[in-house]
């Protein structure tokens, strides 16, 4: 198939799974079967029912285009720290050695108490940026930040229950998790020339779930088993979730983490509203954990906080500049 063409979706092939029967109790195993099946086919799922007000996202989109509409000498105030935390300019990142930079801009924090404070036990944790020149942005992200968070852990458990575990399996060491929230801005690649060049290449998600608002432009496509592209739609008062590589390795390949690109030809910004869940350091992803010590398949046993040291040094290029300075 051409470069940047993807065949438009098939409405059940990304399905819709509404959560309310897991949020308030009454059918938690009839939601966590829909969700361990639709894990098992394409990994990606349009979820309703997720309990957030449209105003934390109206609020979001409102302070992070304030930000990334200001100048690049006010954003670099807010450069990328060495803790992975604020601002990423265009061409800072890249999915794959062959593939150009990405045109994507992205504002970058993660989890904090009500004082601000973070605990610095592992090179993807330190203080957030918060830029002076957008005030409301800090509240607004982590207002986000926290709603979808609530959203990340109903799923684990309903990925518990749908794997047969117990049900707070996946967050036994979740209380300081490694999870990352960020605003991504993809400017409109009309102009652009179309020979490899994406807002964001293919790529699978490196961590353990992907929690993302889309906005009403459309851009976002995904890769089909049998290797098509097909495109992944808005879909009104819906989020949609992704099953990230962790999860695809801790369940030794059953719920699948599947290639994704943007492609924003749409002549307007684009802005993704985005919480990347993952559990504490220490968690050790290990398949046998689910399928029991005697199980001779999967990948050797690794932390989290390991893994993800391994995967965002090979993706961030302000990452070996860093490491290239020491």
């Amino acid at each position: 198939m051409a470069y940047a063409q993807a065949k438009t979706t098939d409405p059940l092939t990304i399905p819709v799974v509404d959560i309310t029967p897991l949020r308030d109790g009454s059918d938690k195993v009839g939601v966590a079967k829909k969700l361990h099946t639709a894990s098992k086919s394409l990994g990606f799922i349009y979820i309703k029912g997720h309990g957030i007000e449209a105003s934390v996202f109206t609020d979001a989109r409102v302070a992070a285009y304030d930000f990334f509409r200001s100048s690049a000498e006010q954003k670099s105030a807010v450069r990328i720290s060495s803790k992975h935390r604020g601002w990423i300019a265009a061409g800072g990142a890249k999915m794959e050695d062959d593939l150009k930079p990405d045109l994507k801009e992205s504002f970058l924090w993660a989890v904090e108490n009500d004082k601000g404070e973070i605990p610095e036990d592992h090179t993807l944790r330190g203080p957030n940026q918060w830029p002076d020149f957008v005030p409301d942005l800090h509240k607004h992200a982590m207002t986000y930040f926290n709603k979808a968070h609530e959203v990340a852990h109903l799923l684990m458990r309903g990925f518990a229950l749908g794997l047969d575990l117990p049900e707070d399996f996946f967050l036994k060491t979740s209380d300081k998790p490694l999870s990352r929230g960020s605003f991504v801005y993809y400017p409109d690649q009309s102009p652009y020339p179309e020979d490899g060049q994406f807002g964001v290449g293919p790529h699978t998600d490196f961590g353990v779930l992907t929690v993302l608002a889309q906005d009403n432009v459309g851009g976002l496509e995904v890769q089909t088993a049998n290797g098509e592209w097909i495109k992944a739609p808005p879909v009104e008062d819906t989020l949609i979730v992704n099953v990230a590589d962790l999860l695809h390795r801790w369940t030794n390949g059953a719920y699948k983490s599947t290639p994704h690109r943007v492609i924003n030809k749409s002549g307007r910004e684009r802005l993704s509203l985005v919480l990347a869940y993952d559990p504490n350091p220490e968690t050790v992803i290990d398949p046998r954990d689910i399928f029991g010590p005697d199980y001779k398949d999967g990948e050797a046993a690794i932390t989290c906080g390991d893994y993800l040291d391994w995967r965002f040094n090979k993706a961030f290029s302000y990452r070996k500049e860093q490491t290239d300075e020491r």
